[in-house]
């Protein structure tokens, strides 16, 4: 808790952050615009802060989402806050592996690219450098036993552009932030994206192409992902489905130096003792009244507000008392809550692939590789291979699935892929009980029946996370959106009490 109350200042916001907030939350519309024009006169209970062992608010989750929102509010002037983590790291979903030597690697979500401004801004501000990913010279593409294809693919996975430009076209009545509001909504919500595909006449040797394209992008195959989703993730890259699915100038294009955790870390070294680690909320009890207590591991903490920035179906885990509205329940159990994902870096001395004119990447058709690129910092000091793979192929043993590995590069990248002098395997439907899945792998059927309840707050409780962003939900650019949401939602509260 804080030493002293907060000031009379403490919602004075200056004109620049005012800009920047309202911008960060277009939804939030007018009301946003006086929230930073209040003062603690004109909210008594605001004013209060403190003095009666009560914060402002109180923020679940320590993940870019929760973190943003905590940033915001302190440069807010709001002091009376806390940020709850339940592991003993900040990141959430993003995570970096240290290699030595000052590299890493990244263990979670990773990239940024065109549109994403939210989070290109925030690395700017915390002065985190960009780079390109590599994908200059040759694709491998692998297929049966002994089947190699070299082929430069231009920054992109091969995908047909004439499905693709359906795809965009499609997606342009599909709005990114509320897909069962679409005109289409009932329709398309029926249909998987499987169902869809099925009907584009797609040779049947591309095919394989377009089930490891959405798996990587959705975390399912296509018949598992429903096809209003998959178009609102579409609609958020300009409604350019190349924007989205490829790799240069696409949601795959950028990369940050130093890793993504880093936004992370940089943010919780700014907020200081504000972000409490090893500390999960366990129950939220009268989150209908003017006080919410959370109880946590580490015991109780009361606040006027509380921002939720944890993914939607971890608030299973937490016990709400009373029970939350049926919608924002139903919600929640409805939420696809197991779609994780295996990530795999195979360490060289130097990146020995680009001397032989390729990028790095390799694609295996019905292979234990979804999809391996050069993931080597940027001046290519080391040479990293990182790598989706299908869990059930490759094997649990960390030393035997690198021995798979190591033959499947060979076959791929030369010879030279047999030596590699380290390796590193994230599993994290296994290494991770409170990052249950990576992405959201939304079923048909579930906008148009569950869409009205994602973002309404419950009482005192605002809901964050990347999933609730307007647009680019799911990826790293929607979890920063999210943040400024909440904490600007959350402050608006507080100055209208």
């Amino acid at each position: 808790m804080a030493d002293k109350p907060t000031s009379t200042s403490t919602f004075e916001l200056n004109r620049r952050l005012l800009l920047k907030l309202a911008g960060a939350s277009a939804a939030v519309g007018g009301l946003g615009l006086r929230v930073g024009l209040a003062s603690a006169s004109e909210s008594p209970e605001t004013a209060r802060g403190q003095e009666d062992g009560i914060l402002d608010l109180a923020i679940i989750g320590a993940g870019i989402a929760g973190l943003t929102a905590a940033r915001d509010l302190q440069q807010a002037g709001c002091e009376s806050f806390v940020v709850l983590e339940a592991r003993d790291r900040v990141g959430g979903r993003v995570l970096n592996h240290d290699l030595g030597s000052g590299y890493i690697s990244e263990v979670g979500g990773q990239w940024i690219g065109p549109g994403q401004t939210a989070v290109a801004d925030l690395a700017r501000e915390l002065e985190v450098g960009t780079f390109p990913t590599y994908c200059e010279g040759k694709t491998v593409i692998l297929g049966g036993e002994r089947g190699r294809l070299a082929i430069d693919l231009k920054g992109t996975f091969g995908t047909d552009e004439t499905v693709a430009a359906k795809l965009s076209e499609l997606s342009r009545d599909v709005p990114s932030g509320a897909p069962w509001k679409s005109p289409r909504a009932a329709e398309l919500d029926k249909l998987s994206a499987g169902d869809w595909l099925a009907q584009q006449n797609i040779k049947p040797e591309d095919r394989s192409g377009w089930d490891t394209s959405f798996t990587l992008t959705c975390g399912v195959p296509p018949a598992k992902m429903g096809f209003l989703h998959f178009l609102s993730m579409v609609n958020s890259a300009s409604c350019d489905y190349m924007k989205l699915d490829s790799i240069k100038d696409s949601a795959q294009g950028t990369r940050l130096v130093g890793g993504s955790q880093i936004l992370c870390t940089k943010m919780a070294a700014q907020l200081g003792d504000k972000v409490r680690l090893s500390c999960p909320v366990r129950e939220i009890s009268g989150w209908d009244r003017k006080v919410v207590t959370l109880h946590t591991d580490e015991g109780e903490i009361r606040a006027r507000r509380v921002i939720v920035a944890i993914h939607p179906a971890l608030c299973n885990q937490v016990r709400f008392d009373p029970p939350l509205p049926e919608g924002r329940a139903a919600l929640q159990r409805a939420w696809p809550a197991h779609s994780p994902a295996r990530k795999t870096a195979m360490v060289y001395k130097r990146p020995f692939w680009r001397e032989h004119g390729l990028n790095g990447h390799t694609i295996q058709v019905k292979g234990p590789v979804l999809w391996a690129w050069d993931n080597s910092p940027p001046g290519g000091e080391i040479g990293v291979i990182n790598a989706f793979i299908v869990n059930a192929q490759v094997p649990s043993d960390h030393q035997a699935a690198q021995r798979v590995l190591t033959e499947i590069y060979a076959r791929s990248l030369g010879e030279e892929a047999l030596s590699p002098i380290a390796y590193y395997d994230h599993d994290w439907g296994q290494a991770d009980p409170w990052s249950i899945t990576c992405v959201s792998a939304i079923p048909p059927g579930f906008w148009t029946t569950h869409g009205e309840s994602l973002r309404p707050p419950c009482g005192n409780l605002f809901w964050s996370g990347t999933e609730t962003a307007e647009i680019w939900a799911g990826y790293m650019d929607g979890a920063v959106r999210s943040g400024h949401q909440s904490a600007l939602h959350a402050l608006s509260s507080l100055r209208r009490a």
